[in-house]
């Protein structure tokens, strides 16, 4: 499988989560695009573009079980976030609701909204180690109040890796009269998705990570009695269009000149990450799923830890707790723990080390793509136990 992706040799790849990995097949899809497209510019962007986008977007709300008419294309989940929370019209006292697993950047849009309203951002803790969903829906519900305006919740959380009851939670916070905006950033190609189902309010996922296209390919899917007044984070031509046609799809299509490759891209991930497999898509998540489980066991077992989560809140990432916790958080999240440092440079081995605020203090994050094997992680076990002195 490895041979598919560019991935560098002699390099032991367990961080498929953080920004994805993209096959050979599909970069030199986009190449003939971006090839396409300079060509002769006006034509592609003018003429061509808009019908291209459709045909996509047709294909990717089928995989996600979505409308397509009401299924946008972003640059990344974070833009999406930035676009929900940035339409809403917030006053002094409202609250935001998160969990303190939320991604870093998502919540930051929060804090800078409800700093500009004077709101404020109200966070449920949710435990970890967890038991299950449902201590996940009752800190949900314990801080949800007739004054939360939105609860950005994820459906895959990026510290921790457990795959959240979205279900219950959309449903349980919809009876009290509150709107969703599911951070699905890893959801895509990881879960099976039927968002018409699901009913949140408004869904946001990335493609460059499960399903392997291009960096750059977002979505965001908006219920149709939300439609109105959700806005792109950036203001273009769409704003004051009079043609007959979605003012959601008039603006965020088109938000400047930029490169609309790898949206187009994504039917071309979807098929041959899919294709692979005898199976499709279930037999790509079921090994994925498989896959991790056995990589947390291994690393379990060799670090004297217990899982942190049950096997039904695991999709394709999985945390274990380190041992020594004594490791202090790095000042920003966008520094690198200087264990993952050592593990790349002394083992070859790419994961992400995640400082956790309470006990145990870090965690090692694992992945399962198609192109890992338990090999992997037992090399990562023993990378482990010679950093950590075990």
């Amino acid at each position: 499988m490895r041979s598919h992706w560019l991935l560098e040799e002699g390099v032991v790849f367990l961080n498929h989560g953080s920004f994805g990995a993209c096959p050979r097949l599909v970069l030199e899809a986009q190449a003939r695009l971006r090839e396409r497209m300079e060509r002769e510019p006006v034509r592609f962007f003018v003429r061509e573009l808009e019908p291209l986008i459709a045909e996509a977007r047709e294909q990717v709300a089928r995989f996600v079980g979505a409308a397509p008419e009401r299924l946008l294309f972003v640059r990344n989940a974070t833009s999406a976030v930035n676009a929900v929370v940035g339409s809403l019209e917030l006053s002094p006292g409202d609250e935001l609701l998160t969990t303190d697993h939320e991604y870093n950047a998502c919540r930051n849009v929060l804090e800078h909204a409800a700093r500009q309203a004077g709101a404020r951002v109200v966070t449920a803790k949710i435990p970890f180690p967890v038991s299950g969903p449902d201590e996940v829906v009752a800190a949900i519900l314990a801080v949800a109040t007739d004054r939360t305006r939105l609860a950005l919740v994820d459906h895959v959380t990026s510290p921790t890796g457990l795959v959240l009851p979205i279900e219950r939670i959309v449903a349980a916070l919809a009876d009290r009269g509150v709107d969703t905006l599911v951070d699905g950033a890893h959801g895509p190609g990881m879960l099976p998705l039927d968002l018409e189902t699901l009913g949140a309010a408004f869904y946001t996922g990335n493609f460059h990570k499960w399903v392997c296209a291009p960096k750059g390919a977002g979505m965001l899917w908006v219920r149709a009695d939300r439609a109105d007044g959700i806005h792109p984070a950036v203001i273009s031509h769409g704003y004051n269009s009079e043609r007959p046609r979605s003012m959601l799809l008039e603006e965020f299509d088109w938000t400047g000149t930029d490169d609309p490759t790898p949206w187009l891209c994504v039917p071309d991930a979807i098929r041959f990450v899919g294709g692979l497999v005898p199976g499709g898509w279930p037999e790509v998540r079921a090994r994925n799923h498989a896959l991790v489980l056995e990589g947390r066991r291994i690393l379990c077992e060799a670090l004297g830890q217990i899982p942190a989560a049950p096997e039904e809140m695991i999709g394709s990432l999985a945390s274990v707790c380190l041992p020594d916790g004594s490791g202090a958080p790095p000042r920003s999240a966008l520094a690198v723990d200087p264990l993952q440092d050592a593990l790349y440079d002394r083992h070859r081995i790419e994961v992400p080390i995640v400082p956790w605020p309470s006990s145990p203090g870090r965690l090692v994050r694992i992945s399962a793509q198609l192109y890992n094997g338990t090999d992997d992680y037992r090399a990562l076990a023993a990378a482990l136990l010679a950093e950590l002195g075990c």
